[in-house]
């Protein structure tokens, strides 16, 4: 690990660098975002809408039934508009009338949106109110368009909006949100069908020109039989622009044979009598698929063909619009279009078969992903060679971000075995993104799915990470009751000493330092006989920190400096940042300052390179209290205006009048 201006831990007393000191508040880097979709295809008509939202407010809605073109208006809008938002474009799709049933929580798409504009992942706040006011804060004077598609309500919106009159949000949606109006003075423009003017020239934009002379009656007949949807007329021109040497008459004799009560039931099932067998099963499977959206790789698992031949497939579908082609070679389903492709008849094995294909795939890839995450943490087993390649940390993160909705998805769906091995595969990464509602959710599931696992440490563990999940959001009550559970059920030692360590956060969290200490002394125990050897030397740092919060000092320092020899004979990063943190906590704590400043300023280091926002801003806390104490007021200002800044981006700051407090003392 090649850590610069690292100060050797056992050296105490004045420590210099050359030239000048910096305290880097840690501040999202000049982001432009660009996250709308491809410009949609051919576009006609919506002259009047268009001028409408060129006379834009701070907050316009597009509102219409669905299958109108409010996204297709949207994005084209957006587009032809976005050299007026030099400052980036934040697209969402809020999934609020998907057929799954699951709108997106404002939560995760504030995530995603932060991590847009630059925010480090470990800075983006838990709190949905905190999040909502970085945004602000982060778009605050920039002109940047936000559009929010297929919003649900409007509480699902109201925190996605910029909170000043420089940006511009463009919402969509099937329903009229009145409270927009009363409390944000929002435009809305309500959307109909086309008119025949309008229908035609989508028609004539799609076909050649000499066809549509040369058919009027049955060009007519197609106008008439689509009704003026823009779904409609986008599916019937795609399957005529595909099957050029056919007559439009033939198409709309089909059509008008149909006579279906849903108008779009009626198209989309003439479109499919215009595809093959492979293609029909592969669009009913896609309907089927978990999640929002669905990538090459994973489609190519569940329709069962090779990569290349899966892209013809999926092109296929694209082509005659029923499908939408999104960056990065992923694909999503109209609402309207999956519900329909969800009430197709496939034979049970078919689709049993499918999803166990893509179930696996996903269970594989994130196995294969956790590995290159977390290589020091047990392998579990798991069948198959790996899916997918990862290179390195960031292409690995960078997967789990853009695959989280669909492996909470696939959970829901998944067998006993993987509903328990996704839970283990996703820990480490809901930890790193501060995502404790969903390792909640997900370690619950897995609980439930251990009582059919034959491995006897299935539940043992699921309580055990539970407790730790409830633990993080201050659930502790909760946290040591399945903490109990695990070592009730298990005989194992390891598992024991893993329980004893949570338990004493639990119980340090809540007050008891003997208790805490009683728990990671029963841990170091059993690890000096077992062969964990990174899980020994956090146990030594954590007795370290319980018996300094004690007040045995000098015990809690040979603790913790025999834990930060282990660290290094083990090269282990994290474990020397934190036993770092812990000798600065013991030597402030004991009045020996100058030995803090070093201890803490190695930590900060570190924590910097891990690029840690949390324990960086608790370290800096702890730090500028550590120059206060000296009389230090210049250098404890400048941790303290960093540590400050942190804490108020990632919304977990409790007091900050106190520290304010604690820094100037009265005189």
């Amino acid at each position: 690990m090649d850590v610069r201006n690292w100060v050797a831990a056992e050296s105490v007393g004045n420590v210099v660098q050359v030239g000048v000191a910096h305290f880097h508040a840690a501040v999202a880097a000049s982001v432009v975002p660009c996250q709308l979709p491809a410009v949609p295809g051919p576009f006609a008509g919506r002259v009047d809408e268009l001028a409408a939202l060129d006379r834009r407010a701070p907050v316009n809605m597009i509102v219409g039934t669905g299958g109108i073109g409010k996204t297709w208006l949207a994005v084209r809008w957006a587009h032809l508009r976005r050299e007026w938002f030099p400052d980036g474009q934040l697209f969402v799709d809020l999934r609020g009338f998907s057929p799954e049933g699951r709108a997106l929580a404002p939560e995760r798409a504030l995530r995603a949106f932060l991590a847009a504009l630059g925010v480090p992942h470990d800075a983006i706040p838990v709190d949905l109110d905190a999040q909502a006011a970085m945004y602000r804060s982060l778009l605050a004077d920039k002109r940047v368009l936000v559009v929010l598609d297929n919003a649900a309500d409007a509480r699902q919106v109201e925190p996605l909006l910029p909170g000043g009159d420089t940006c511009t949000a463009l919402v969509t949606s099937r329903r009229r949100f009145k409270d927009l109006i009363i409390r944000y003075n929002s435009r809305h423009l309500p959307l109909d069908v086309f008119g025949s003017d309008d229908a035609h020239a989508v028609l004539a934009r799609r076909l050649d020109a000499d066809r549509i002379t040369a058919e009027p009656t049955a060009v007519a007949d197609l106008l008439r039989l689509c009704a003026g949807f823009p779904l409609a007329l986008g599916i019937v021109a795609a399957s005529a622009c595909t099957h050029p040497g056919l007559p439009l008459a033939e198409f709309a004799a089909e059509l008008r044979d149909l006579d279906m009560p849903e108008l779009h039931d009626t198209v989309l099932t003439w479109s499919l009598h215009r595809m093959s067998a492979a293609q029909r099963t592969a669009f009913a499977l896609l309907a089927h698929a978990p999640g929002p959206d669905i990538g090459l790789p994973a489609a190519a698992h569940l329709i069962d063909l090779p990569h290349k031949e899966a892209r013809v497939l999926l092109n296929d579908l694209t082509d005659a619009s029923l499908l939408e082609r999104r960056p990065d070679s992923r694909y999503a389903l109209h609402d309207l279009v999956r519900a329909f492709a969800t009430s197709l008849r496939l034979p049970a094995s078919v689709r049993t078969e499918a999803l166990s294909r893509v179930v696996h795939f996903y269970t594989t890839a994130a196995h294969t992903a956790d590995r290159v995450t977390n290589p020091s943490r047990p392998a579990l087993a798991w069948p198959s060679d790996p899916p997918v390649e990862f290179h390195d940390l960031d292409t690995t993160q960078a997967w789990f971000d853009r695959e989280h909705a669909n492996l909470l998805a696939t959970q829901l769906v998944a067998d006993h075995p993987a509903v328990w091995h996704l839970a283990w595969c996703l820990n480490d990464f809901h930890r790193r993104r501060d995502l404790r509602h969903d390792e909640l959710a997900t370690w619950r599931a897995a609980l439930s799915a251990a009582d059919h696992l034959t491995d006897p440490h299935a539940r043992t563990r699921a309580h055990r990470f539970l407790g730790r999940a409830c633990n993080e959001l201050g659930h502790y009550d909760s946290a040591a009751h399945h903490l109990n559970q695990a070592l009730e059920l298990s005989s194992d030692p390891v598992q024991h000493a893993h329980a004893h360590r949570e338990l004493a956060r639990t119980w340090s969290q809540r007050g008891d330092d003997h208790r805490a200490l009683h728990h990671a002394t029963r841990a170091l125990e059993i690890f000096r006989t077992a062969d964990e050897p990174v899980s020994l030397a956090r146990s030594f740092n954590q007795i370290g920190w319980y018996t300094a919060c004690l007040g045995d000092y000098d015990t809690a320092r040979t603790y913790c400096r025999t834990s930060l020899a282990l660290h290094r004979a083990l090269d282990d990063p994290d474990g020397l940042a934190d036993t770092e943190n812990s000798l600065g906590h013991i030597g402030r704590r004991a009045g020996r300052h100058l030995e803090a400043i070093t201890h803490y300023t190695n930590a900060l280091t570190a924590f910097r390179i891990r690029g840690s926002t949390w324990q960086t801003a608790q370290t800096l806390d702890h730090l500028a209290h550590t120059h206060a104490a000296l009389d230090r007021h210049d250098q404890a200002q400048a941790a303290w205006a960093e540590a400050q800044s942190l804490y108020r981006r990632m919304g977990r700051f409790p007091d900050p009048d106190r520290a304010i407090a604690d820094l100037h003392p009265a005189r």
